[in-house]
């Protein structure tokens, strides 16, 4: 092992308002907080996303490859039709594309991210 995993780092506008956006969606508690830079993690200190501050973001615009999604979260949930309630609830926005066992879905800067069960 060359080194150990630390968190995915997530560029955005506002790294405050993405990081309130992840927390209520995985239920993660902030680590670490400036302006530029916000950290947060589960309960049990294993999976940890951050968010940088970058100002010109050039937003993705899934599955445009002009704006690629640069990255996407797959997100397990137990029950998807209330997942994708409180998923919308709290900002995020439903896009055109699904499989047997997964949607799609922006969070509030663009990013896409999946709901996923099965």
């Amino acid at each position: 092992m060359i080194g150990r995993y630390e968190h995915v780092v997530i560029d955005c506008p506002d790294p405050r308002a993405l990081a309130d956006f992840y927390m209520r969606l995985l239920g993660m508690r902030v680590e670490r907080d400036s302006d530029d830079w916000v950290v947060i993690r589960d309960d049990a200190d294993h999976r940890r996303l951050a968010f940088q501050r970058v100002p010109h973001l050039r937003a993705p615009r899934w599955p445009d490859p002009e704006y690629p999604q640069q990255f996407h979260l797959d997100v397990m949930v137990d029950d998807i039709d209330r997942a994708e309630t409180e998923a919308l609830a709290i900002g995020a926005t439903r896009l055109p594309h699904e499989g047997p066992d997964y949607r799609v879905y922006a969070d509030p800067t663009g990013h896409p991210f999946c709901l996923c069960w099965g």
